[in-house]
């Protein structure tokens, strides 16, 4: 029987473990958490008596990755989409709705972005300037800014960027985050071009496929997931030890390996064949000094953002109606919100949770915003309360008009949340999972290798356990 730890719970490392199972179903397999619950980013909590999530609340349903993982967690019947409610951008003064047919920003007609950009931005789009780079890889504002104009990347690629990376523009790795549109410019093509290819006009016949769900979640919450998942892993045996941080990392000389977990005077080891490490890139650095030192030194070269979750319930009768699912905001407007959820407009489930959970009975009506960027930590160096008073002036804001006092907020602080794509990123994944590789035994996963979405962390996963069981070498050969 083979011995496994799976160092960090969150939805990389139960899907490395359920991996694990399903490929070597007599296994040991033990996860080792650090926080009071599993499922890392994927978290739910309380608020004025209606439990929604505080962290990520969607899947991208066009990718099968989660959807065969919710599916693996019993939960399949439990799936839902969002309604039809639209995204806004807050730009100059006023919420604009997101143009369509854009791929991360960039239009399939630049004439759609009329309104959010001047005449004079949207004729610089049209105008855009072909160019060749031979560059592997250079920033998202490089790739863009130069053909298209600086208002499309700060108007429309940066709040998307933000909303999903917690990121900018003139940082993030184009073949990271838009290596489609990367080996575009490289062909020396048209960036509009090909967006336009990508997401063709519903008239040509293409409508069936346009009203396919973009994303989905669970009903009750997307944090639904991982706890399902961790319970059907307690069922076949796994052991899942919360609280549990992980310090030391060390191979052993009969073979296998220690890791030692607990306070320095009374610590606690564990051993095991194999292990995988689903942890943050920091934390992982940490853990691979000694037993993998070139894969910790590229780890240690990875940024993080951090980020707050601010949410909001309101009496329904007393905010009124809102338009739309929400909005995003580009960090050029100098606003602290980068982001902001309509709730109960995007999703059924959230909307019907709130009805007649008010405290005398009345609807509610749950809103969220979202703080934090990367290298911005001071947004987000105030109290909880400054924190919800700024979420509060800014919706009013966008919104247009006062809002009323709030019947419950919670906070959710999330620290070092994000991996940062720099430019090159792809490149030194590779050289970490190269390192990785002349270290038997021995696997990593998470948001820093293959994408920060959960689909693109349940790929990591699965990645790692067939790295470590040989599979991929196998197939590779």
């Amino acid at each position: 029987m083979t011995t496994y730890l799976v160092v960090g719970g969150g939805v990389s490392g139960l899907t490395a473990a359920d991996d694990i199972l399903l490929r070597d179903p007599s296994a040991q397999v033990t996860v080792l958490e650090a926080g009071d619950r599993v499922g890392g980013k994927l978290r739910g909590a309380e608020v004025a008596g209606c439990t929604v999530d505080v962290g990520a609340e969607a899947v991208l349903a066009r990718r099968p990755e989660a959807m065969e993982l919710i599916a693996r967690a019993g939960l399949a019947d439990e799936v839902v989409h969002p309604t039809s409610a639209g995204a806004q951008i807050w730009s100059r003064g006023r919420l604009h709705v997101l143009p369509p047919r854009t791929f991360m920003g960039v239009p399939a007609d630049p004439d759609a972005l009329r309104g959010l950009l001047t005449d004079e931005e949207v004729a610089r789009a049209r105008a855009e300037k072909i160019m060749t780079t031979d560059a592997d890889d250079l920033s998202v504002a490089e790739l863009v800014t130069d053909r298209l104009g600086p208002a499309v990347t700060e108007r429309l690629v940066e709040p998307l960027l933000g909303g999903v990376y917690a990121g900018h523009a003139t940082l993030l790795s184009a073949r990271a985050a838009f290596p489609q549109l990367l080996d575009v410019a490289r062909r020396g093509d048209s960036l509009v071009g090909a967006v336009a290819r990508m997401m063709p006009a519903p008239t040509d016949g293409t409508h069936a496929r346009a009203a396919a769900p973009f994303f989905a979640t669970v009903r009750g919450g997307l944090h639904r997931l991982p706890q399902a998942l961790a319970d059907s892993l307690a069922h076949r045996g796994v052991s899942i030890r919360t609280g549990t941080t992980v310090r030391e990392l060390h191979r052993l000389p009969e073979g296998g390996y220690e890791v030692v977990t607990g306070p320095r005077p009374s610590p606690t080891a564990y051993r095991a064949d194999r292990v995988v490490l689903a942890v943050p890139p920091a934390p992982a650095s940490r853990l691979l000094q000694d037993v993998a030192p070139e894969a910790a030194r590229l780890l240690a070269e990875v940024e993080t953002a951090s980020m707050a979750v601010v949410t909001l319930a309101f009496d329904s009768r007393a905010l009124g109606d809102l338009e739309g699912s929400g909005f995003l905001v580009p960090p050029v407007e100098g606003r602290a919100v980068k982001a902001s959820t309509f709730s109960a407009n995007k999703w059924d489930w959230v909307r019907e949770a709130g009805r007649g959970r008010g405290p005398e009975g009345q609807d509610l009506t749950i809103l969220r915003a979202s703080l934090g960027r990367h290298r911005e930590e001071a947004t987000l160096q105030v109290s909880d309360e400054e924190l919800v008073r700024t979420s509060l002036a800014e919706l009013a804001e966008a919104v247009g008009r006062a809002l009323p006092e709030p019947v419950g907020t919670h906070v959710q602080r999330w620290g070092g949340a994000l991996p940062q794509y720099a430019v090159g990123h792809v490149a030194r994944i590779a050289a970490v999972r190269a390192a990785l590789a002349g270290v038997e035994g021995l696997a990593a996963c998470g948001a820093t290798f293959d994408g920060v979405g959960i689909p693109a962390c349940i790929t990591s996963a699965h990645r790692a356990v067939e790295e470590l069981l040989g599979t991929r070498r196998t197939m590779d050969a």
